[in-house]
């Protein structure tokens, strides 16, 4: 989960303190969805933080101070760690917004949705990976699971908490992409975050679309932020640059793919609303973002499996704020294509796929089909202003 919908948002020194704290408090998970970061398993592994840990940590993450960081507590399925709601009162009684990214288990009852609104859980995500049954499942690994997922989905958004459902685009579900922004409209979600596959944990066994195909679903998902939900991308910050160029009269895509989707969403949702609701904040992997496993190892997104420290031997703000990795990140000191672009900042590319791909995490996001648009004398790439 990232930035929940309805959480008043400022202007924030990147630098200084992260938007998003997301802590993996188990890896215990009842699924096993085939594009799973963790990796995750039923019972909780060796080395997870205790109850005392989590509470320190939490006081960690208030102590970034004001405007405090949201905390998201996720998984695995945040609803199997027995203390989770007890953690949700420590940071509200900090004043640190705390959001929940549950899994679609027996775990997830009327009554842990109860308790979820009356705890001061500022917003909840679950994942809706197809538009029917059979894709769905396929991604989720348990038969009958779609047919769960969608009143849960009614049951959160009537007790009244703000939802955000998360979709992973695969080779295998990029043509329903429309047919999710009609569950997306009917339901009254309230924020739409789409996942790019980076291959680490279980995603290695995934289909990745192609560059181009890259471009077209993030032109679609601008479409679909007109129709009454936040659009925003995970591991695909080049979303920003398309929505730039089309708020700037940019063209569109005169492709099969981009046709095909965005025809469909109009045949389902209509034309939509004349303003776009497309998140843009300039974060990425360690910019903004930061990521703290089961077992206290801070990484500067859960894609990106570079260890930088554990918040068992120094506090998570020293973290976050002197690594050099981190610094380097923040600064946008990246190579090849994203060093040279000119939406370095705005964008800067997946840090994550950059690693997966070299091993560098300053190196460039294989993903992005842009081209810089100067090109130097001597065949170099050089950055023109935006």
């Amino acid at each position: 989960m990232s930035h929940p919908a309805g959480i008043p948002t400022r202007p924030v020194d990147f630098s200084a303190r992260p938007m998003l704290v997301f802590w993996e408090i188990t890896r215990s998970c009842l699924l096993a969805c085939k594009h799973c970061r963790a990796s995750a398993s039923p019972g909780a592994l060796p080395g997870q933080l205790d109850h005392a840990e989590g509470m320190h940590l939490i006081d960690q993450v208030a102590a970034f101070g004001k405007p405090y960081p949201i905390l998201v507590l996720t998984g695995g399925d945040c609803l199997l760690r027995e203390d989770v709601f007890d953690l949700v009162a420590h940071a509200t009684e900090l004043g640190v917004p705390v959001c929940l990214s549950p899994s679609v288990t027996p775990m997830l009852t009327p009554e842990a949705i109860t308790r979820m609104a009356s705890s001061g859980v500022k917003a909840v995500s679950l994942s809706l990976d197809g538009a029917c049954a059979e894709t769905h499942d396929g991604v989720r690994g348990i038969p009958g699971h779609f047919e769960k997922s969608l009143p849960a989905i009614k049951a959160i958004v009537d007790a009244g908490i703000k939802l955000q459902i998360n979709t992973t685009v695969m080779s295998g579900n990029v043509h329903e992409l429309p047919d999710i922004a009609k569950i997306m409209k009917d339901y009254g979600v309230d924020m739409w975050e789409v996942f790019f596959l980076v291959h680490v944990g279980r995603g290695e066994a995934t289909g990745a679309i192609s560059p181009e195909e890259h471009e077209d679903v993030c032109h679609f998902l601008y479409d679909a932020s007109h129709h009454g939900f936040v659009v925003r991308t995970v591991e695909a910050p080049f979303f920003r640059r398309v929505v730039h160029e089309r708020r700037t009269g940019g063209a569109v895509p005169q492709t099969e793919l981009y046709a095909e989707l965005s025809g469909r969403l109009v045949d389902l949702c209509g034309e939509g609303t004349p303003r776009a609701s497309a998140h843009t904040a300039a974060t990425r992997d360690g910019k903004g973002i930061v990521f703290v496993a089961h077992d206290g190892q801070v990484y500067p997104a859960g894609f990106l499996p570079l260890e930088l420290g554990s918040v068992r031997d120094v506090p998570l703000a020293d973290i976050y704020r002197d690594h050099p990795t981190l610094k380097a990140i923040r600064a946008a000191q990246f190579s090849g294509k994203c060093g040279a672009c000119e939406y370095a900042d705005l964008c800067g590319g997946s840090r994550a796929r950059a690693f997966a791909s070299s091993g560098d995490p300053l190196g460039e996001d294989t993903a992005c089909p842009y081209v810089p648009s100067v090109v130097g004398t001597t065949g170099s790439l050089v950055a023109a202003g935006v």
